[in-house]
């Protein structure tokens, strides 16, 4: 049986960077997530603003390694990374006064990823 390979073309080129960006920095946390986002679409994690809300606190910095959706509430400012996001969960997101970044941004930002939650 032919196994299942990802066509994203946004996706295979994020999965490529965060694997050039952890062998470059030393930092296992992007291999990590790199790893995640190779799972097939069915497997790959799938995170409601209100598991951030219930596992984040004020200005945490969270990377989901797959999509945000926007059931539940968020009532501080975190800083979240993802390779998508619903409408509804960065709408919630940037009204409690945070931010939504890509992945790849953040791992510019932080590139030895220190400080950084990965939830899912």
């Amino acid at each position: 049986m032919k196994k299942a390979e990802t066509t994203n073309p946004q996706l295979i080129e994020l999965i490529n960077f965060l694997k050039k960006h952890s062998r470059e920095s030393k930092a296992e946390i992007w291999e990590s997530i790199a790893e995640s986002l190779e799972k097939p679409r069915r497997k790959r994690i799938v995170v409601n603003i209100s598991r951030l809300n219930r596992f984040t606190e004020k200005n945490d910095v969270v990377a989901v390694p797959g999509k945000v959706l926007g059931a539940g509430e968020i009532n501080h400012p975190i800083t979240v990374a993802a390779f998508t996001f619903s409408e509804k969960a960065k709408e919630k997101i940037t009204k409690a006064k945070g931010k939504c970044l890509p992945l790849s941004e953040l791992a510019k930002k932080n590139p030895k990823g220190s400080n950084i939650k990965i939830i899912g």
